[in-house]
């Protein structure tokens, strides 16, 4: 009963990743050999409830890799605005409309398509969804048509929501004391993608058509379909006999009876808004006085973002240590030291506006994960689901971080915007307090238990 579960169950003690018994597995103990029905499964990789898949290194690095570059789907079209407003004889209003329709699919496929990850087999989910966004990249390549590259632009928006499956996945194959790590490492994949993505397509089609950008990117796309065959475990099917629309009505039911997943969201979207604001303005702020700079030099800051990348390993052995209640906790008042540095002097000294991109990109990036993790433990079976709430929530911080960020910078300058960005901060240290480290699953508010943050002292 669930008046029992919260008696026991904590957000630092929760369950192992993979489901006692099998319970809620479909196809265990017997195993599929075949994905699709024809494609033949390799051995090593076909889910053995006796011997599963050792989740180390290099299956890490595999999901790390593939988020990058499917992620990166999703970028390339941000620097190529301009020459695609000169092939297709548009304006740039017209094709300002671009990347729009891609963040449009890639929220309708975290909705619809995530959740499909606590229903299906995800190791054809995953190969099937790469298979479509390669071959619809192919008309990106080629098409002489506005319309239809809008189109097709906006279905591969809709599939390149693989990262947002393989978290979860990562979280059921990772024993309990790696799970923070093996999301770190995920999580900086899909991070850098972003990057390489503006920095790939900038460069390309600086020197060549803006056509040789998709033309790589279909064949990165197969070389990722190709590592994924060879690479990804097969799992079995979660939840069975709970129909699709049954696991969308449990999403909207769990931001309603889950009040870790609740808090989860009230701190992700203003902290996902002042991450937007921030990088959205910085264009403003280093394009006026005193740096004056020029667009090249701006578009260098983002490389900046490499640090938070390459810090992944670290952030994530750390949270696996503590509490995450804990970590988050630590990655809160560290972004609101470095959102104090912003609003004193950002718009004084450069070095400022490095040490915030740097200290907004690790400590944005701890928080995330950390809250991740403990939300991820709350229901093996529902992982994608709870995940795919969370990007949501993600997503709503920073369409608000781009619309309320780049009107405050606009009317009012560097300082206030800098000081929106503090009480928004301020604002989640208060919803992390007012739900402690040992609170049972259900208590929506209180303090029991403690205040022991390192994981090794939790009994």
């Amino acid at each position: 009963s669930r008046r029992q579960s919260s008696s026991i169950s904590t957000t630092e003690t929760l369950p192992a990743p993979v489901a006692p018994k099998n319970e809620g597995l479909e196809g265990a103990p017997g195993t599929s050999q075949l994905d699709f029905g024809f494609l033949p499964i390799p051995k090593h990789l076909q889910y053995d409830p006796e011997h599963p898949a050792h989740f180390g290194l290099a299956m890490n690095v595999t999901f790390g890799l593939a988020s990058t570059f499917i992620v990166a789907n999703l970028y390339y079209c941000q620097p190529l605005l301009i020459q695609f407003a000169q092939a297709f004889g548009v304006t740039y209003q017209e094709v300002s409309n671009i990347p729009t329709l891609v963040q449009a699919g890639y929220a309708i496929g975290i909705l619809f398509i995530t959740p499909l990850g606590d229903l299906v087999r995800r190791r054809p989910l995953l190969i099937l969804l790469n298979v479509v966004i390669a071959s619809l990249t192919i008309g990106l390549a080629i098409t002489k048509n506005l319309v239809v590259f809008e189109v097709l632009s906006f279905l591969i928006g809709i599939g390149s929501v693989a990262p947002q499956i393989l978290m979860p996945l990562a979280a059921d194959l990772a024993p309990p004391e790696r799970r923070a790590s093996a999301l770190s490492i995920v999580l900086s994949g899909l991070l850098f993608g972003v990057l390489i993505a503006r920095v790939l397509a900038g460069v390309v089609a600086q020197f060549v058509t803006w056509r040789v950008v998709y033309y790589v990117a279909i064949g990165v796309q197969y070389a990722v379909l190709v590592m994924l065959y060879w690479m990804l475990p097969d799992y079995p099917a979660k939840n069975k006999g709970v129909t699709y629309f049954g696991i969308l009505y449990s999403m909207a039911k769990f931001t309603v009876t889950e009040p870790l997943l609740v808090q989860t969201i009230l701190i992700t979207i203003p902290s996902s808004a002042c991450f937007t604001n921030w990088w959205v303005t910085l264009t403003f702020l280093l394009g006026g006085p005193p740096y004056h700079y020029s667009t090249v030099v701006i578009g260098l800051f983002g490389l900046v973002g490499m640090v938070g990348v390459a810090m992944a390993p670290l952030i994530g052995r750390t949270i696996d240590k503590l509490v995450p209640w804990s970590a988050t906790l630590v990655a809160i008042l560290a972004l609101l030291a470095t959102f104090s540095i912003q609003t004193a002097a950002v718009g004084l000294n450069v070095a400022v506006v490095i040490i915030v991109c740097i200290g907004l990109d690790i400590f944005r990036q701890t928080q995330q994960v950390s809250l991740t993790t403990a939300v991820l433990g709350l229901d093996a079976n529902a992982r994608s689901r709870l995940n795919a709430v969370v990007i949501l929530s993600l997503f709503i911080g920073q369409v608000m971080g781009t619309a309320v960020g780049s009107k405050v910078f606009t009317e009012h300058g560097w300082r206030p915007d800098a000081a929106l960005n503090l009480g928004w901060t301020a604002w989640t240290l208060v919803i992390l307090f007012l739900r402690g480290p040992h609170c049972p699953r259900y208590t929506w508010i209180g303090w029991e238990g403690g205040f022991e943050l390192r994981r090794s002292r939790v009994v």
